[in-house]
């Protein structure tokens, strides 16, 4: 009650505070409103004065704001794949105005990868190491098994790598999974991946667009030290009912839209499930009577996404979203054992838009998440189960305010109620005469404000500062930070700028991971007792350049990233149903640097990029808690380091119905742990000899590199009575049929006769040969 009070009187003073800026006497009139599209608001969007030589872009919410003089003045509004429009507007007071795009016949958006705008709109831009997606152009490109995955497609930039062959996870500058910050419409994501990694549980017909800070966090994100990946879903469209769909080889999937009042509010429920269970279970019924058949696991995922809108009045509109996922892996032989792995995210978030004036408004929203996974065996009368979960309850407020035409205003505040399930294991017979069992729990708050001023300090100059306030509680445990955020942009010609920015993080939640386990078994933990907050600094510059008309666009940043209370686990450590998990942690610091090189192509026939990354990543876990630490305190490269990271994409439309697409990627091998020699060892005088393995340093190894190239094709079907939009996408995943490594293990080699082991020799195991797939797409 105490913390709900705290966040109210939080709240409450902030708002007074936005009172004041209201009334001060406003020099030049604000031009604001949003930008829509058929099904939604268009981020990026381009709102353009001629006259004045000025414009904005639409941000993450589809809002604009243009301080200008009083007069009359033509708009243009425009953005890639919808017609341009021109508006006469009489500026003689500050005014809202929203403006509606419809489709354009060209469809260039159809081959374009990215729709930030134009290229000199994100050379302008203050902000660096940040990309923008839509799931409209992820489709373009190839997808294993047919599977549009939105972040495998945040992959393929430069700064991000993926966790191996086929995953979805991203280890973005030398950070690790878990200090992603995944939002859906602003509420959390903790594991979001379906498939044991393989796809994200991002639905494509349900997702507007994405944003990937890598760096130069803005201050209103925190609690995580690597990137933000910031999610919006569809709106909905407003002016009449559709239906999207598509059939693929392993999954299908449905979407249905439409209004809930005409012009004022619309819906979206998007639902989708894999079919492997349908195949699995005929192959099992058919061999039930074969005594040498292992049945094969019954595995399926489903997800379900859900979206609603509505303008109350001009002022004020809310938002209802919601998401539940589902991944479900169970096995159960005839000998009795049956095993069941359960896991999942629920998601809710209401958000309600207030306009104060057109300087200032608003965005107030509480989310709800919910994470669990659980592990079910049971053996004759015999069960085990194990169980981990994180329940959130986020209340949060957004301010954005435009003194003037140089300044714009950001600041908020956020509260989270954290309920954390640390391993929760029970475990008994089935006639009820044996039962044991614990249940670890922890509570935590955690509580942020921030501040942030974009200044347009002269033509050349444009500056943003920022400061967030962060504090998090556990128990009788409390901690706080501040957190500087700084950006700048030099403009030294219209076609050359210089950018730089600084951030530094803090993350009060820690992932843990058991390593040997053969399925994921995460659980996040709270920073408590001893188990302090992970901390990192990240200082960025680089340079965009502009050439060939404004065709192409060069950039070149260079980072640097050090962070402290890095956490890892003592060997042995025991991860479950373990009351005192704090003495099991490690702590180190992390190191990460590297130069990104990326050339983009937004126009013409032919588009994409090319992308080049040369960076390194170190830890090192000093001797500490009786043990010699982590590679004896030495520094080593975590798994996910790799020297050299390359990707090409191109997108050419060959007619306004078939374009071509294809994208190569190259990386340096992952580090790896492998034996150096073994040494015979005899437990028992005349017991046979065991061989031991002898590792060297951690990660002293790296495995062949990593090369893979995807080729697709995108025919647009002719409009039918029935369907409004149809396509067939062809993609082929490993076109070449590179046998990628995925880990390596060691076969023992015998004697002829196979009496005695001579030696042992290294395979490796590959996942991916290539692999055909087709997805029919239709929209009605």
């Amino acid at each position: 009650m105490r913390f709900i009070s705290f966040l109210g009187r939080l709240f409450l003073g902030i708002i007074c505070l936005a009172a004041g800026p209201v009334a001060a006497q406003q020099r030049t009139n604000t031009l604001s409103g949003r930008v829509l599209g058929e099904a939604g608001i268009l981020p990026g969007a381009t709102v353009a004065v001629p006259a004045l030589s000025t414009g904005a872009t639409a941000d993450e919410k589809g809002t604009y704001t243009l301080s200008l003089p009083a007069g009359r003045y033509q708009v243009v509004v425009s953005f890639i794949g919808y017609q341009t429009i021109t508006r006469e507007v009489n500026l003689r007071a500050s005014q809202r105005l929203d403006f509606r795009l419809t489709p354009g016949g060209t469809e260039l958006g159809e081959v374009v990868v990215e729709a930030s705008g134009t290229l000199e709109q994100k050379q302008k831009s203050t902000q660096m190491s940040v990309e923008r997606l839509t799931a409209a152009e992820a489709k373009l490109l190839p997808a294993l098994f047919g599977e549009v995955d939105i972040l495998k497609t945040l992959q393929l930039k430069p700064g991000v790598q993926n966790g191996g062959e086929g995953t979805s996870g991203l280890f973005v500058r030398g950070g690790s999974a878990d200090q992603n910050l995944v939002l859906v419409d602003d509420a959390v994501v903790y594991n979001p991946n379906h498939l044991f990694g393989l796809f994200s549980v991002f639905n494509s017909d349900a997702v507007q667009s994405v944003d990937l800070y890598k760096g130069g966090f803005p201050a209103q994100f925190g609690g995580r030290l690597s990137s933000v990946v910031d999610v919006k879903l569809r709106e909905g469209n407003n002016q009449k009912l559709g239906v999207t769909g598509g059939l693929g080889l392993i999954s299908s999937r449905l979407t249905v839209e439409g209004p809930l009042k005409k012009g004022k509010g619309a819906f979206l429920v998007s639902g989708r499930r894999t079919y492997f269970d349908i195949f699995t279970r005929q192959i099992n019924k058919l061999n039930e009577g074969d005594p040498d058949f292992n049945p094969i696991p019954d595995y399926y995922f489903y997800d379900f996404n859900a979206k609603a809108n509505y303008t109350l009045s001009e002022k004020d509109r809310v938002y209802l979203s919601g998401y539940y996922g589902q991944d479900k892996f169970g096995f159960n032989s005839s000998g009795g054992f049956n095993f069941n792995f359960n896991w999942g995210n629920a998601v809710a978030s209401a958000r309600w838009n207030h306009v104060f004036s057109p300087r200032l408004y608003a965005n107030t929203s509480a989310s709800f998440t919910h994470y669990k996974y659980e592990i079910a065996n049971k053996l004759d009368q015999f069960s085990f189960n194990l169980s981990s979960t994180i329940r959130d309850y986020t209340l949060k407020t957004d301010f954005e305010y435009t003194p003037n035409e140089r300044h714009t205003v950001r600041f908020g505040a956020m509260g989270t109620q954290h309920r954390f399930g640390v391993g929760r294991l029970k475990a008994g017979s089935t006639d009820g005469r044996l039962n044991f069992g614990d249940d670890v729990g922890y509570n935590g708050q955690e509580g942020g404000l921030y501040f942030t001023d974009n200044f347009r300090a002269s033509d050349r100059w444009q500056l943003e500062g920022g400061l967030r306030l962060t504090g998090f509680r556990s128990g009788s445990d409390a901690y706080a930070g501040l957190e500087p955020r700084a950006a700048a942009r030099y403009t030294l010609s219209p076609k050359l700028t210089l950018k730089a920015n600084y951030a530094l993080m803090y993350q009060y939640l820690h992932l843990v991971t058991n390593s040997g386990a053969s399925l994921p078994t995460d659980i996040w933990y709270p920073s408590r007792l001893s188990v302090k907050p992970q901390r990192s600094q990240q200082a960025s510059a680089g340079a965009s350049f502009l050439f060939a008309g404004g065709q192409w666009l060069l950039t070149n940043e260079v980072y640097y990233k050090w962070a402290t209370n890095q956490v890892d686990f003592r060997d042995g450590a025991q991860l479950f149903v373990n009351p005192d998990l704090d003495a099991e942690f490690l702590f180190g610091k992390g190191f990460a640097y590297g130069d990104e090189i990326y050339l983009e192509k937004k126009t013409g026939r032919t588009t994409g990029w090319i992308g080049y990354t040369l960076s390194w990543t170190k830890r090192r876990f000093p001797a500490q808690r009786g043990t010699a630490g982590i590679n004896n305190g030495e520094l080593f490269y975590p798994t996910y380091d790799r020297r050299h990271n390359l990707t090409v994409v191109g997108l050419h439309k060959l007619s306004q119905r078939v374009s071509l697409t294809g994208s190569f990627t190259y990386s340096s091998g992952n580090p790896t742990t492998l034996p150096l020699a073994r040494f015979l060892f005899q437990d028992v005088y005349g017991a046979e000899d065991s061989a031991v393995p002898v590792y060297p340093s951690r990660n002293g190894y790296r495995l062949a590199p990593y090369h893979r190239l995807d080729l697709g094709l995108v025919w647009k079907m002719k409009p039918t009575r029935w369907f409004t939009e149809s396509d067939l996408t062809f993609s082929v995943y490993n076109a070449y049929s590179r046998r990628n490594p995925y880990f390596v293990f060691f076969d023992q080699v015998k004697n002829e006769d196979e009496s005695q082991v001579i030696g042992y020799r290294a395979r490796q195991v590959s996942l991916f040969p290539i692999i055909p797939s087709a997805t029919y797409n239709f929209k009605f």
